[in-house]
């Protein structure tokens, strides 16, 4: 399904949010909680005259970005102003108390790909223990695919669904084509030197490299491994066939991030319990109304009351 944008609708959408927020007090907090070592944050926001109690929305950012990003935002706002409580998380990436901002690229990568999902499991715990006894999970990009992860390979009763938003794709072989195309440079032996270093339980130590979006740093070998090694499960409608609980992929006509998402979804989508629509006009991050029709289609298909 491709959705075309009405002219007046999002703008009408913009005032009932305004009108909303004006109404009702704002009920946002950061919380956090230990992970090991680790300090976890999030921000919560409470739509007016709910709590945890009411569900709420998980919802995990992209590649070495943060939750305070204009996308997130803009879902928070606009599930709030539907009376959708939501929990965005920051992800750690290995570092205490990380700031909402993007990940300062001369910091060592000590991180891995699937150390989102066990935050994702952490997060969930701790609304669990606030009295949620419903979640619908939602991800952007990487954190789409990480999502869609944690749906597969942690699934919990209290998951009631999983909305993606452009979500990560994979090819064998893509990941290093890609690594060559942005820094001229092969993968292969960078990849080899660090696997060996895991299989020699040296896995923490550090590699001068390229890495992902951050150029000339510095990363562990264990996270050149998780990042960079090729993985079916990086390529999210394929794990989709793995999961069980309704899952309503969102993407933009404009994206040129997701590489063959649309292609994807149309083999394995069934209309019912994988979904997918089409956002005309937007591109990988939503920017502005687009986020507005995001945040409409997500509200739909969770479809709490």
């Amino acid at each position: 399904m491709t959705l075309h944008h009405a002219k007046f609708r999002p703008f009408r959408t913009l005032i009932a949010a305004a009108l909303v927020a004006v109404a009702a007090p704002l009920a946002a907090e950061e919380v956090t909680q230990k992970a090991g070592d680790l300090t976890l944050r999030a921000n919560l926001e409470l739509a007016a005259g709910k709590s945890p109690k009411d569900g709420v929305v998980l919802i995990t950012h992209g590649t070495l970005a943060h939750n305070g990003m204009e996308l997130i935002k803009a879902l928070q706002e606009g599930l709030k102003a539907k009376g959708y409580n939501s929990l965005a998380i920051n992800l750690s990436y290995g570092l205490d108390a990380r700031p909402s901002s993007m990940y300062d690229c001369p910091t060592p990568h000590v991180h891995n790909h699937t150390d989102a999902i066990e935050e994702i499991a952490a997060w969930t715990t701790w609304l669990k223990d606030k009295g949620a006894t419903r979640i619908a999970l939602l991800g952007h990009s990487r954190g789409g695919n990480q999502t869609a992860w944690a749906l597969a390979e942690k699934d919990d009763p209290v998951y009631t669904s999983a909305v993606l938003v452009a979500p990560q794709t994979w090819e064998p072989g893509y990941l290093a084509k890609d690594y060559k195309a942005r820094y001229k440079v092969e993968l292969k032996p960078l990849l080899e030197k660090a696997e060996k270093l895991v299989k020699e339980g040296k896995g923490d130590t550090l590699i001068d490299m390229d890495f992902i979006y951050c150029e000339k740093t510095r990363a562990a070998a264990k996270s050149v491994v998780s990042y960079y090694k090729d993985d079916p499960r990086m390529d999210t409608p394929t794990l989709l066939a793995k999961t069980k609980k309704p899952v309503l992929v969102i993407m933009g006509s404009n994206d040129t991030t997701v590489k063959g998402l649309p292609e994807k979804m149309a083999k394995v989508a069934d209309g019912k319990r994988i979904q997918a629509v089409t956002i005309e006009g937007a591109d990988h991050f939503f920017m502005d109304l687009y986020g507005d029709e995001v945040v409409e289609q997500a509200a739909k298909f969770i479809g709490w009351k």
